[in-house]
């Protein structure tokens, strides 16, 4: 049976969430987590599913893309197919040939799991490796400490609120509560909590989503930010370790979060709040077109 590049369309969305669900183990490699799937929803379900791309054999979904922005694919790959010669080879085409759809002319990365044959293939058709990221991992087996500060559990109601830590936090955010709702709406967000942490004065200061893979499965922070009014005073920390709790409540198994390296005061925070450090990993990029792989 052959290897089949397929788009799954929104009626095909809950597939592609239900695989990377079932991908997710303590101990895997960085990965695509349907977290990831459910922060790309604030654009809406439509502008998703035109994201997503899988990759199967026979029915079965072995690996799935997520198009997260201009020239990056993010990749993973079912665990017992990492090394599969067939499709590591399809992948590795179809990423490095404009014509097949999946990535553009010019400079493009790929996120992909450490150890996958379809980095090596990369590798030996002139991909490079970009700057480094770390991943982070918490154990929630044991019960998690109190955060020192109020948090609040977003619905609905208080999407504006969440919406401006947002912007606030990052430079150059376009969230806004619509997309709040764009992202609630989503599938993912049914093993999700976006949380919202107060200092004294009851002013909203950091926010964080957090998403489960289902119960004893790995959890995903994806985004933290701290409003840019409020930093260095602790809130980084706190709301990672509510994030943490969070999702220990939803049954999940642990905590993961991924930064870059050069970020070291994101670093920083995250250890501070109970999460070990991992090896870094890198993306794969290409200056411009290659031939394809032999």
């Amino acid at each position: 049976m052959t290897i089949t590049l397929g788009e799954p369309g929104v009626e095909g969305l809950s597939e592609a969430v239900g695989a990377l669900r079932e991908w997710q183990y303590d101990g895997a490699p960085m990965q695509l987590h349907p977290g990831d799937l459910g922060w790309f929803w604030r654009f809406g379900a439509e502008a998703t599913a035109s994201a997503v791309r899988t990759w199967s054999r026979g029915g079965r979904i072995l690996a799935v893309g997520l198009l997260d922005g201009p020239g990056l694919l993010r990749l993973t790959i079912a665990p017992d197919a990492q090394r599969d010669e067939e499709l590591a080879r399809r992948l590795a085409a179809d990423v490095t040939g404009p014509e097949r759809g999946v990535l553009p002319e010019g400079k493009v990365n790929i996120e992909a799991p450490v150890g996958a044959l379809v980095q090596d293939l990369l590798f030996e058709n002139g991909w490079k490796t970009d700057e480094p990221w770390t991943p982070l991992r918490r154990d929630l087996t044991r019960p998690v400490r109190d955060p020192g500060v109020r948090i609040e559990v977003v619905g609905p109601e208080r999407a504006h609120v969440f919406a401006a830590v947002q912007r606030a936090a990052f430079d150059g955010s376009t969230f806004t509560d619509e997309r709040w709702h764009a992202m609630a709406a989503g599938s993912p967000y049914a093993g999700a909590r976006c949380l919202v942490a107060c200092d004294d004065q009851g002013n909203a200061v950091a926010a964080v989503t957090v998403w489960s893979a289902g119960p004893n499965r790995p959890g995903l922070l994806e985004p933290l930010g701290v409003h840019r009014e409020h930093r260095r005073r602790g809130y980084g920390e706190a709301i990672a370790v509510a994030a943490a709790a969070a999702l220990r409540e939803l049954g999940s198994s642990s905590a993961i979060v991924c930064t870059p390296s050069s970020n070291v005061g994101a670093v920083a925070t995250y250890k501070s709040a109970g999460f070990r450090q991992r090896p870094e990993v890198r993306d794969q990029y290409r200056d411009a077109r290659l031939d394809h792989p032999r």
